[in-house]
């Protein structure tokens, strides 16, 4: 139990700017949580898209249908939903109305990742600063403490590589799904093109 004691000493010693950070890390982890789970139903996945692609310019439309259908994630309901759809409005105005819809779910969150790597450095700079200024104020540098000036010199550091642990979480995490949603883009690029094919091949019958 020493190392907590410890733990929570030296957090202290980084000043007020150590528990926006901490506020700052929570919610970076949230955001990842919440997302991964929203990622998990929403991404109807790469093998999906392969296979309808597959199914569509083999001209199988109904299994096409049949296996959007029993598929997960927005992918999967847009390319059924377009693919049963009978009223008048062209399918490449539908597609690209649903997936603009999809797309700024997905990317809906990431915007905050984006900031706190940047925000989480400068507040650990600005809480090195704070310390470094108490570290050298005149009644020290009066008193000759120089050790306790070296001293508070390393504790005020600690905000600093507390900030950059932060931005370096943040930065992985957005990478991560920065990366799935690109993936995401290219499979929805990929079906729209063949359900192309599918909606030409019905009007020329």
């Amino acid at each position: 139990m020493d190392w907590i004691w410890q733990g929570f000493q030296l957090f202290h010693k980084g000043g007020f700017v150590m528990y926006v950070l901490l506020a700052c890390s929570l919610f970076v982890v949230y955001i990842g949580a919440e997302r991964w789970l929203y990622y998990q139903t929403a991404d109807s996945g790469r093998s999906f898209a392969a296979r309808f692609y597959t199914l569509i310019k083999t001209k199988q439309y109904e299994k096409a249908k049949e296996f959007s259908q029993h598929s997960k994630g927005g992918l999967a309901d847009i390319l059924e939903e377009a693919m049963s759809r009978e009223d008048t409005m062209p399918i490449n105005g539908f597609v690209e109305i649903q997936s603009g819809i999809l797309l700024a779910n997905l990317r809906s969150r990431l915007y905050y990742l984006n900031s706190i790597v940047t925000m989480a450095p400068l507040l650990g700079l600005l809480g090195t600063i704070s310390g470094m200024i108490t570290s050298f104020s005149i009644f020290n540098i009066e008193s000759g403490q120089a050790a306790a000036i070296t001293g508070g010199v390393g504790e005020a550091l600690i905000a600093t590589a507390f900030g950059l642990c932060v931005a370096i979480l943040s930065l992985v995490i957005h990478a991560y799904f920065i990366q799935r949603l690109d993936h995401i883009i290219t499979d929805m690029e990929m079906c729209f093109s063949a359900l192309e094919l599918h909606s030409a091949d019905i009007q020329g019958r």
